[in-house]
């Protein structure tokens, strides 16, 4: 029997299976977010069972240095797997940590609130889980932007009550300055420290893992190529990478050094950024920014050197492992501490 391809199928025909393909895919999207909602309210009441049981008081004290124990033993026995420890004390968390159900996001999945109950600082979560929902994080991205201390990160050059703001409705973006961090992450390049190695490999390495770049640098970032020239008076120049931000309609110009930022670096990239807004920009498009990726700078050589210059130019450092994310912790608590005094 022939298999009619769909390029030759009678239009009609071929409206009725799209038709029925994009139901059925509509469908099954459906049904799988019902039993991931289903399964959160499930586990929630039983995290609730659980926590009025410890509750209760002393005439149940016998069970409860054993409580999760005996009751992952005799549940497995009866239900088989999904009670394991671990699961029933994040069962018992999503109680404590969020006492109202009905606040739970149906856009996160149960593997996402186990990511999630792992983080024991309120602020931290919150931001985490906002930040989950805004930009459909999977997972393993979810867990990765942790790793990297994101929250930190972000909330570092930041007074208290933009951290709070941060924390509780995610980042949101709507200036140049809410789209660069002060210091990038580039572990996923596995450039081992010490080890010499050009910008151009730096480079490289970024295009090689474009999608985990464009998951550290955030939401709206696409790109549009890399040694972009750029030619002015018959002189020819590279701008390393390009790209154009969604939701700043812009583009944003980066320059990669592997060594601490220079004065002529900054008037470099000023030109590049000077050339975009005249000949590249269309109607429509905002100032670009220009980021320089650097492995270190000197705080004020880079504050006189763009003194006067356009303020969406911005030095930043870049470091190629995990940072310490109790060290950074610890800075936005005493940063937390001092706006109080």
């Amino acid at each position: 029997m022939d298999v009619v391809k769909a390029d030759n199928l009678n239009p009609d025909y071929k409206g009725l299976v799209d038709r029925i393909s994009n139901r059925y895919v509509e469908g099954q999207v459906k049904a799988i977010r019902s039993v991931n909602e289903s399964l959160i309210e499930t586990n929630w009441n039983i995290g609730k069972y659980i926590v009025e049981y410890e509750q209760e008081g002393s005439q149940r004290a016998k069970y409860g240095l054993n409580l999760l124990e005996n009751l992952s033993r005799d549940l497995t026995l009866l239900h088989g797997k999904g009670f394991s420890r671990s699961n029933l004390n994040y069962m018992r968390l999503i109680y404590l940590r969020y006492p109202i159900c009905e606040t739970l996001s149906h856009k996160l999945s149960w593997s996402h609130i186990c990511e999630l109950l792992k983080i024991d600082d309120d602020l931290e979560r919150s931001f985490y889980y906002q930040q989950s929902i805004l930009e459909n994080w999977s997972v393993r991205e979810l867990r990765r932007q942790k790793d990297s201390g994101l929250f930190m990160r972000l909330a570092l050059s930041k007074d208290k009550e933009e951290i709070l703001k941060l924390s509780q409705h995610g980042q949101i973006i709507e200036r140049p300055e809410d789209v660069v961090k002060d210091f990038y992450v580039l572990e996923f390049l596995k450039i081992p420290e010490p080890c010499n190695y050009s910008e151009t490999e730096l480079e490289t390495r970024l295009i090689d893992n474009l999608q985990k770049f464009l998951l550290e640098l955030g939401k709206g970032f696409t790109f549009v190529g890399r040694q972009y020239r750029v030619t002015i008076n018959n002189i020819h120049y590279r701008v390393d990478l390009v790209f154009y931000h969604r939701i700043l309609r812009c583009f944003v110009l980066i320059e990669l050094k592997i060594n601490e930022v220079k004065h002529d670096d900054i008037g470099q990239m000023n030109m590049y950024m000077g050339y975009f807004a005249k000949e590249e920009n269309y109607e429509g498009d905002n100032p670009p920014v220009g980021i320089i990726l650097s492995k270190g700078k000197d705080e004020l050589l880079v504050e006189y050197a763009t003194y006067g210059m356009s303020s969406q130019l911005f030095v930043s450092k870049y470091q190629l492992y995990l940072p310490n994310k109790e060290e950074l912790r610890e800075l936005i608590s005493r940063q937390l501490e001092a706006d109080e005094i």
